[in-house]
Protein backbone atom coordinates (compact mmCIF):
# COMPACT_ATOMS: atom_id res chain seq x y z
CA UNK A 1 0.00 0.00 0.00
CA UNK A 2 1.63 3.02 -1.26
CA UNK A 3 2.30 6.00 1.60
CA UNK A 4 -1.18 8.58 2.00
CA UNK A 5 0.15 11.96 0.56
CA UNK A 6 -0.73 15.13 2.66
CA UNK A 7 -0.66 18.18 1.30
CA UNK A 8 -0.57 20.41 4.46
CA UNK A 9 -0.13 23.99 2.90
CA UNK A 10 1.86 26.68 4.75
CA UNK A 11 2.30 25.70 8.54
CA UNK A 12 4.46 26.59 11.61
CA UNK A 13 7.70 24.65 11.97
CA UNK A 14 7.03 23.94 15.55
CA UNK A 15 4.04 22.26 15.54
CA UNK A 16 4.47 19.94 12.31
CA UNK A 17 7.75 19.02 13.94
CA UNK A 18 5.28 17.87 17.07
CA UNK A 19 2.85 16.29 14.79
CA UNK A 20 6.01 13.72 13.03
CA UNK A 21 6.34 12.79 16.73
CA UNK A 22 3.37 11.97 17.95
CA UNK A 23 2.46 10.36 14.43
CA UNK A 24 5.64 8.34 15.00
CA UNK A 25 5.32 7.48 18.06
CA UNK A 26 1.60 6.24 18.30
CA UNK A 27 2.03 4.35 15.23
CA UNK A 28 1.23 0.38 15.16
CA UNK A 29 2.27 -2.17 12.68
CA UNK A 30 -0.89 -1.55 10.90
CA UNK A 31 -0.27 2.25 10.41
CA UNK A 32 -0.29 3.40 7.16
CA UNK A 33 2.71 5.03 5.87
CA UNK A 34 2.03 9.10 5.22
CA UNK A 35 4.13 12.07 3.26
CA UNK A 36 3.47 15.13 4.17
CA UNK A 37 4.11 18.10 1.67
CA UNK A 38 4.40 21.42 3.14
CA UNK A 39 5.93 25.00 3.08
CA UNK A 40 7.24 26.57 6.35
CA UNK A 41 7.89 30.61 7.35
CA UNK A 42 11.26 31.44 7.76
CA UNK A 43 12.78 29.08 10.73
CA UNK A 44 16.20 27.82 11.25
CA UNK A 45 16.69 24.20 12.19
CA UNK A 46 19.32 22.92 14.25
CA UNK A 47 20.00 19.01 14.11
CA UNK A 48 21.25 16.92 17.05
CA UNK A 49 24.80 17.52 17.17
CA UNK A 50 24.19 21.01 15.59
CA UNK A 51 26.74 23.67 17.10
CA UNK A 52 25.46 26.91 17.18
CA UNK A 53 28.36 28.46 15.87
CA UNK A 54 27.24 27.63 12.77
CA UNK A 55 24.82 30.54 13.14
CA UNK A 56 26.76 33.53 12.27
CA UNK A 57 24.67 35.95 13.60
CA UNK A 58 21.13 36.75 13.97
CA UNK A 59 18.50 38.11 11.85
CA UNK A 60 15.30 37.56 13.73
CA UNK A 61 14.36 34.63 12.09
CA UNK A 62 13.88 31.77 15.38
CA UNK A 63 15.89 28.77 15.93
CA UNK A 64 14.63 25.49 16.47
CA UNK A 65 16.39 22.44 17.90
CA UNK A 66 15.19 19.43 16.43
CA UNK A 67 16.04 15.77 16.45
CA UNK A 68 17.34 15.23 13.06
CA UNK A 69 20.76 14.10 11.90
CA UNK A 70 22.76 17.29 10.36
CA UNK A 71 23.89 20.48 11.43
CA UNK A 72 21.76 23.58 10.68
CA UNK A 73 19.71 24.82 7.73
CA UNK A 74 16.90 26.89 6.80
CA UNK A 75 13.44 26.96 6.23
CA UNK A 76 10.95 29.46 4.71
CA UNK A 77 8.36 30.61 1.98
CA UNK A 78 9.38 29.07 -1.69
CA UNK A 79 11.01 26.21 -0.61
CA UNK A 80 9.28 22.91 -0.42
CA UNK A 81 9.75 20.61 2.36
CA UNK A 82 8.47 16.57 1.93
CA UNK A 83 8.11 14.53 5.40
CA UNK A 84 8.43 10.97 5.09
CA UNK A 85 6.74 9.21 8.10
CA UNK A 86 7.69 5.47 6.87
CA UNK A 87 7.87 1.99 8.18
CA UNK A 88 11.46 1.06 7.42
CA UNK A 89 11.40 -2.37 8.77
CA UNK A 90 7.84 -2.93 6.69
CA UNK A 91 9.00 -1.37 3.70
CA UNK A 92 12.51 -3.66 4.36
CA UNK A 93 14.47 -0.64 3.35
CA UNK A 94 17.73 0.09 5.31
CA UNK A 95 18.44 4.34 6.13
CA UNK A 96 21.23 4.24 4.07
CA UNK A 97 18.84 2.66 0.71
CA UNK A 98 15.96 5.74 1.97
CA UNK A 99 18.63 8.25 1.83
CA UNK A 100 19.52 7.55 -1.60
CA UNK A 101 16.13 6.70 -2.92
CA UNK A 102 15.16 10.46 -1.56
CA UNK A 103 18.18 11.65 -3.42
CA UNK A 104 17.49 10.05 -6.91
CA UNK A 105 13.75 11.34 -6.30
CA UNK A 106 15.19 14.84 -6.32
CA UNK A 107 17.82 14.30 -9.18
CA UNK A 108 15.35 12.63 -11.65
CA UNK A 109 12.93 15.87 -11.09
CA UNK A 110 15.82 18.01 -11.60
CA UNK A 111 16.48 15.76 -15.07
CA UNK A 112 12.95 16.46 -16.29
CA UNK A 113 13.72 19.65 -16.46
CA UNK A 114 16.83 19.58 -18.30
CA UNK A 115 19.16 19.83 -15.05
CA UNK A 116 21.84 17.84 -13.93
CA UNK A 117 22.19 16.95 -10.53
CA UNK A 118 24.06 14.64 -8.12
CA UNK A 119 25.20 13.07 -4.39
CA UNK A 120 27.76 14.08 -3.02
CA UNK A 121 29.41 10.96 -0.83
CA UNK A 122 29.15 11.80 3.13
CA UNK A 123 27.46 15.11 2.72
CA UNK A 124 23.61 14.19 2.26
CA UNK A 125 21.66 16.59 -0.09
CA UNK A 126 21.53 16.87 -3.71
CA UNK A 127 23.73 19.08 -5.28
CA UNK A 128 24.54 20.94 -8.66
CA UNK A 129 28.03 21.83 -9.37
CA UNK A 130 28.92 22.73 -6.40
CA UNK A 131 25.86 24.44 -5.04
CA UNK A 132 23.28 22.50 -2.96
CA UNK A 133 19.69 22.93 -4.23
CA UNK A 134 18.39 19.92 -1.35
CA UNK A 135 19.02 19.39 1.75
CA UNK A 136 18.15 15.83 3.66
CA UNK A 137 17.58 15.20 7.25
CA UNK A 138 16.15 11.95 9.01
CA UNK A 139 15.05 10.57 12.37
CA UNK A 140 14.90 6.53 12.78
CA UNK A 141 12.77 5.48 15.81
CA UNK A 142 11.54 2.23 16.37
CA UNK A 143 11.92 1.74 12.77
CA UNK A 144 9.95 4.56 11.85
CA UNK A 145 11.88 7.70 9.97
CA UNK A 146 10.03 10.92 10.36
CA UNK A 147 11.92 14.43 8.76
CA UNK A 148 12.62 13.77 4.81
CA UNK A 149 13.90 17.03 2.51
CA UNK A 150 13.80 20.26 1.40
CA UNK A 151 14.04 21.48 -2.11
CA UNK A 152 14.92 25.27 -2.40
CA UNK A 153 12.39 26.58 -5.51
CA UNK A 154 11.61 29.71 -5.70
CA UNK A 155 12.52 31.97 -2.31
CA UNK A 156 14.44 34.75 -0.45
CA UNK A 157 17.91 32.91 -0.30
CA UNK A 158 19.94 35.77 2.10
CA UNK A 159 18.75 33.63 5.35
CA UNK A 160 21.23 31.46 4.09
CA UNK A 161 23.96 33.71 4.30
CA UNK A 162 23.36 34.01 8.18
CA UNK A 163 24.39 30.08 8.87
CA UNK A 164 27.06 27.66 7.75
CA UNK A 165 24.61 25.56 5.64
CA UNK A 166 24.38 22.12 6.96
CA UNK A 167 27.46 23.05 8.97
CA UNK A 168 29.59 23.42 5.71
CA UNK A 169 31.04 27.77 5.62
CA UNK A 170 30.80 29.71 2.48
CA UNK A 171 28.49 26.56 1.01
CA UNK A 172 26.60 27.82 -1.99
CA UNK A 173 23.16 27.36 -2.15
CA UNK A 174 20.89 27.40 -5.14
CA UNK A 175 17.28 26.85 -6.49
CA UNK A 176 15.28 25.54 -9.16
CA UNK A 177 14.27 29.12 -10.62
CA UNK A 178 18.13 29.69 -10.99
CA UNK A 179 17.86 27.20 -13.58
CA UNK A 180 14.77 28.76 -15.21
CA UNK A 181 12.54 26.01 -13.93
CA UNK A 182 8.53 27.61 -14.21
CA UNK A 183 7.40 25.52 -11.44
CA UNK A 184 6.11 27.33 -8.07
CA UNK A 185 6.84 25.26 -4.42
CA UNK A 186 3.28 23.23 -4.67
CA UNK A 187 3.68 22.21 -7.86
CA UNK A 188 7.20 20.94 -7.08
CA UNK A 189 5.91 19.49 -4.15
CA UNK A 190 3.68 17.20 -6.67
CA UNK A 191 6.46 16.69 -8.67
CA UNK A 192 8.64 15.78 -5.96
CA UNK A 193 6.40 13.32 -4.27
CA UNK A 194 5.55 11.07 -7.12
CA UNK A 195 9.25 10.52 -7.32
CA UNK A 196 9.69 9.86 -4.35
CA UNK A 197 6.94 7.35 -4.47
CA UNK A 198 8.25 5.95 -7.62
CA UNK A 199 11.35 5.35 -5.85
CA UNK A 200 10.27 3.90 -2.59
CA UNK A 201 7.98 1.16 -4.64
CA UNK A 202 11.46 0.56 -6.54
CA UNK A 203 13.05 -0.03 -3.11
CA UNK A 204 10.45 -2.08 -1.98
CA UNK A 205 9.72 -3.84 -5.37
Amino acid sequence: MPPVVKRLGRVDYQPTFQAMQDFTASRTAETPDEIWIVEHPPVYTLGQAGKPEHILKDVGIPIVKIDRGGQVTYHGPGQVVIYLLLDLARLKIKVRELVTAIEQAVINLLAKHGVTAEQRDGAPGVYVGEAKIAALGLRIRNGCSYHGVSLNVDMDLSPFAAINPCGYAGLKIIQTKDFNIPLTAHEAGEQLSQHLLQQLDKQHG
